[in-house]
């Protein structure tokens, strides 16, 4: 049914450009329109719909345009082998298109199957990934529970931050409508946060506050900036405040004309320029955030004093 109503259709528009054209070229080329109406009717609903539409667009021809007009008789000789020629043409046409409309199916098809197969590996790799930080977080955690050294515990404390920063950034990539590889800034330095001011500031003494644009970057970008944020909000809430009980952190992500910028501000006591460079030459978690910082193609910048500090990371485009 559905054939027969697309076949009507193509021969309407045929018969309506038919007119139009009648209108300052009356009986020029009987058989031209009926060639896009059998081509489109089978490209669009299979063979039978094509020849269909073939047939009628003949008789329309033969019985309206053929003289003597409104009759199925032909009056010049030469009008039979036009007829057959017509048909046989209609007919390879018609065998064309099916096999051409049959051809790309089978493309589509085919490339439905592979995005499947592309989709259920990708998911695969993304649970086996899962599964791997899951146990080196595990492993970590363990480990920093049993042993009795203060130092080796924070010290494995602070490998299972940074290994959990990258779990999240990986989770990121396939999460809303970011494109495949792109981490949604936003949402992910929002969870990063949440989660470093639950494992840091138990009592809410601390307040960590996070502001991001809406900005995707790619996984490995994201990854570096995570671990800078993971660094410099840990190094802040170790010994930013240690005259105090109270204090704020924020982390601001922003885009700039020349691209992106990175902030972290505390308005603990603050740091004088010359242990800043100290603890940049000196400390492992300063070595690494300026390693980080390069990765992500940025460029760190320290300014403190009296009412705290503020570490920014230029990052162009």
């Amino acid at each position: 049914m559905t054939q027969l109503a697309f076949a009507l259709l193509c021969m309407a528009a045929a018969l309506l450009l038919r007119i139009s054209v009648d209108l300052f070229a009356p009986g020029a080329s009987p058989f031209a329109l009926g060639y896009p109406a059998v081509l489109f009717a089978t490209l669009f609903a299979r063979w039978p719909a094509g020849l269909l539409c073939g047939l009628m667009s003949l008789a329309h021809s033969w019985f309206f345009m053929l003289p003597p007009v409104h009759s199925w008789t032909l009056k010049r000789p030469e009008d039979t082998p036009r007829l057959i020629v017509l048909i046989i043409a209609y007919l390879i046409m018609i065998l064309i298109a099916d096999l051409f409309r049959r051809a790309v199916r089978r493309a589509a098809a085919e490339r439905d199957r592979q995005i499947a197969e592309r989709d259920l590996f990708l998911e695969e790799f993304d649970h086996r990934v899962k599964n791997n930080f899951a146990v080196v977080a595990a492993l970590l955690d363990l480990q920093r529970r049993r042993t009795t050294n203060a130092e080796t515990a924070e010290a494995l404390g602070t490998a299972l931050s940074r290994v959990q920063s990258i779990a999240r950034a990986h989770r990121h990539l396939y999460r809303g409508s970011t494109a495949p590889g792109e981490v949604d800034m936003g949402s992910y330095l929002d969870e990063l946060c949440t989660a470093l001011s639950e494992a840091l500031f138990l009592h809410g003494a601390i307040v960590l506050d996070c502001t991001s644009d809406q900005v995707t970057l790619p996984r490995d970008r994201a990854v570096s900036i995570g671990l800078i944020v993971n660094e410099l909000v840990t190094n802040a809430a170790k010994h930013a405040f240690t005259d105090r009980e109270s204090g704020r952190i924020s982390v601001e992500f922003r885009a700039t004309a020349r691209g992106w910028a990175l902030s972290v501000i505390d308005n603990g006591r603050g740091t004088s320029p010359e242990l800043l460079a100290k603890g940049r030459e000196g400390g492992l978690g300063q070595r690494l955030t300026e390693s980080f910082a390069r990765q992500a193609g940025g460029e760190l910048r320290a300014e403190s004093g009296p009412e705290g500090t503020r570490i920014t990371v230029e990052l162009a485009r």
